[in-house]
């Protein structure tokens, strides 16, 4: 047994087993005992020099990636192998097991030097990959032209994947989730990956073709702003449905006592006036396909009382019962969709409301490629404004040059590119990353159609007429429409509900919150030195009390209504004044005082 000192630490799945002498020689022993299937082909074996430390892990939750065997800068598979492979002679299980591919994972893939491509292959490299593409995960490697962009910018473009609007699922129609989007009109992508055809995407599209051009347009679309063509919008293009589900049940209480869906009567607790039942039928649910505001009901229902009544002289209890009735949420109107009425698991009967809302690109609508190049709309333009090729075509999008140097998605540009040849050509561009078809490719089809290998074109301004100085980048983007709708993200108040204990306005657009302007919001104004704004948002604005103080103790005394006059509780000095301050400041020293902690507040006359 060796030493500590001197030793290795042998780690099997986070667990300190022992030392040894000679561990480099014990990883290489391991590694060939994993390749001749003495040990299990998902065991990793990773030997750390700096920390002198063998970690040998067999636990699950590692991501792992099959990589191919080198030895001697040769690649172990050999054309005689993948002759069988095609011929079915060999699986991929059987490589495995012989030890010519071996499934890595982060761990022991530092100690590894994988070649990209046979051609690459040197001395050194102890791994090759079967195909570069699987270096990525699934929604990555959806990103055309990806090994041209910047990392972060490819994070970007997977995020925003699971946020694009497009078909759910066949059976939208069907569903009952709390909320749904349904694009119009969703198109195949001109430029696809491989990995796009394994999962069927196309099945289930969720982006559109836009005519994209570069260029700067009278500043609406300063930063990462979009112009939008108004024609193109008015042909569909970007548009949606949004649906919201609403339900309502018919409760039962111990005691024997139920809600009911009815139409509530005038002698019903909280009924709200004739013309806001309007809406519902006899059953107390909306009419299918009736437009409904916001806060608008859906569900007519009664509860009832939440305590027993008192009986009468006459020795009758009449039940009063009281609006429960369920209404549509802040800014969300719509038509009725679909009525479902059903029971619960509890055997409640349950009714579910959709309503259907068409959602229009408007300006503040988010939109993105798939380089992760977002934007929100600055402008719709009328189609007469926007500028036109000497052919007469009128991008639907606009986008700024400034979007593209700082961000390095060139794959952005390429798509541009292929997007522009795949039209020209008819057919579906293959931009898989690492295996895409090559920019020389690209500007042959667009050579032979007439067009300008770089995909530049001479433009002429909507507006004037004029010919537009230089020329100007166009082709073909698939863009997504994102789920942030401005719609749905509006919000204001200037007076409002506030939080019982704070006494500051509620939080958030359905509780008719105001927006937080923080501590360091508040930091800014101090920077700038506008003392009355600050003053006007954190107390006028939010909580602003006036209590009386004891001028002598510092004491926050009461108004006396008896002996109409303020009183402090500690000296029953006549010398108490209303203070202004911020009601969170007064709860704060209601907290000290259940402390035991006297606070005091030194007062003088205001200069």
């Amino acid at each position: 047994m060796a030493t500590a000192g001197s030793s290795a630490k042998i780690y099997i799945n986070g667990r300190l087993i022992g030392f040894h002498a000679s561990p480099e020689k014990l990883t290489e022993e391991l590694v060939k005992s994993r390749r001749s299937g003495k040990i299990s082909s998902i065991a990793n074996i990773a030997y750390h020099k700096d920390t002198n430390e063998l970690y040998i892990n067999t636990d699950s939750g590692r991501v792992q990636r099959p990589l191919i065997v080198v030895e001697n800068g040769k690649s172990m598979i050999t054309e005689e192998h993948l002759k069988q492979l095609t011929e079915g002679k060999l699986s991929f299980t059987d490589l495995v097991k012989e030890g010519l591919i071996e499934y890595l994972d982060s761990e022991e893939e530092n100690n590894a030097l994988i070649a990209l491509d046979e051609k690459e292959l040197g001395k050194a490299h102890t791994h090759l990959e079967i195909n570069p593409i699987g270096i990525l995960s699934v929604v990555s490697s959806m990103i055309p032209y990806l090994q041209h962009n910047m990392a972060g910018k490819a994070l970007h473009g997977a995020k925003m994947f699971k946020q694009a609007i497009g078909i759910c699922g066949i059976n939208y129609n069907l569903r009952t989730d709390t909320e749904g989007y349904l694009l119009y009109y969703p198109q195949k992508t001109l430029v696809k990956s491989k990995t796009m055809d394994f999962i069927d995407i196309n099945a289930r599209p969720q982006v559109q073709n836009f005519v994209v051009a570069i260029m700067p347009y009278y500043g609406f679309n300063t930063l990462d702003a979009l112009i939008l063509n108004q024609g193109a919008v008015d042909r569909g293009l970007g548009r949606n449905t949004y649906f919201r589900m609403y339900e309502g049940r018919e409760q039962r209480y111990p005691g024997g006592q139920a809600d009911k869906f009815e139409l509530p009567t005038e002698e019903t607790v909280g009924y709200l006036g004739e013309e806001y039942y309007k809406k519902l039928g006899d059953d107390g649910l909306v009419q299918l396909e009736q437009f409904v505001n916001e806060k608008d009901i859906v569900i007519g229902r009664t509860s009832p009382p939440r305590f027993l009544e008192e009986i009468s002289e006459f020795g009758v209890v009449k039940e009063k019962r009281r609006d429960s009735s369920v209404t549509t949420r802040k800014g969300k109107s719509g038509f009725v969709d679909k009525i479902v009425l059903t029971e619960s698991a509890d055997g409640n009967k349950l009714a579910k409301i959709k309503i259907r809302s068409t959602m229009l690109p408007e300006v503040g609508d988010k939109f993105s490629s798939r380089h992760g190049q977002k934007g929100v709309i600055g402008a719709i333009v009328p189609e007469a404004d926007m500028p036109f090729t000497a052919e007469g075509i009128k991008p639907d999008l606009i986008i700024n040059p400034h979007s593209i140097p700082s961000r390095m998605t060139i794959g952005h540009l390429l798509e541009t590119l292929a997007g522009k040849a795949g039209c020209m050509n008819g057919n579906i561009i293959d931009g898989t990353p690492f295996n895409s078809t090559p920019q020389a490719e690209l500007e042959e089809i667009l050579k032979e159609r007439g067009f300008d290998p770089s995909g530049k074109e001479v433009f002429y301004d909507g507006v004037s007429g004029e010919k537009i100085e230089g020329t100007i980048f166009t082709g073909v983007v698939a863009y997504r429409r994102l789920f942030h709708l401005v719609a749905h993200k509006m919000q204001a108040r200037s007076r409002g509900p506030v939080q019982i204990l704070t006494r500051q306005p509620t939080e958030g657009k359905e509780k008719e919150g105001g927006l937080r302007f923080g501590e360091m919001e508040g930091e800014t104004l101090v920077g700038h030195g506008a003392a009355m704004l600050l003053h006007e948002k954190f107390i006028e604005d939010s909580d602003k009390v006036a209590l009386p103080v004891c001028e002598k103790c510092g004491i926050v005394g009461w108004n006396d209504v008896v002996r109409k006059r303020k009183v402090c509780p500690v000296c029953d000095s006549s010398k108490v004044y209303d203070v202004e301050m911020s009601y969170g400041f007064k709860l704060l020293l209601d907290e000290l005082k259940a402390l035991g902690i006297m606070p005091k507040l030194s007062i003088t006359d205001r200069a």
